[in-house]
């Protein structure tokens, strides 16, 4: 998935949702991202992200426990260009959290999606204006990079 990003992270503002143990977000810094801003429900796991940050001393990390849901739908930032979303897969809640990131201020156009989900499931309908770039399945996860093509 990184040589997927390869000619973009390289100082890119980045947003890890449901970032669990950071490792998105974390690999998007190793590889030169500007900035990646974590959001994790779980304070247990939000904690763990802070000791590995506070371990790793990654320029640009930014660690919120915060739910992702409230923090799209609430948040008055800038945009990201690369955003990772990877909810648990018991969650079922990938096509709606794309519509939900779709209104937010969070995305420009040129602004790429990470997106993973159980492969079992049927494919996720895209918002309008976002254009599947690629897909690949590994094991029962899909994982895909999507684009905003058009903002209205």
């Amino acid at each position: 998935m990184f040589n997927w990003l390869a000619p973009t992270i390289h100082g890119a503002r980045c947003l890890d949702l449901f970032a669990g143990t950071g490792a998105l977000g974390l690999e998007a810094l190793s590889r030169g991202a500007g900035e990646v801003v974590f959001i994790e429900k779980s304070a247990v796991a939000a904690k763990a992200l802070h000791a590995s940050v506070e371990l790793l001393e990654p320029s640009g990390a930014d660690v919120r426990q915060a739910d992702a849901l409230e923090f799209v739908g609430t948040a008055d930032e800038t945009h990201f260009d690369v955003i990772f979303l990877d909810p648990p897969f018991a969650t079922d809640m990938l096509g709606d959290l794309c519509r939900l990131l779709d209104k937010s201020s969070l995305l420009e156009a040129g602004s790429l999606i990470y997106l993973e989900d159980d492969r079992a499931r049927p494919a996720i309908e895209l918002p309008p204006g976002w254009r599947l770039l690629k897909s690949k399945n590994a094991g029962n996860v899909r994982y895909s990079l999507a684009r905003v093509d058009d903002r209205d």
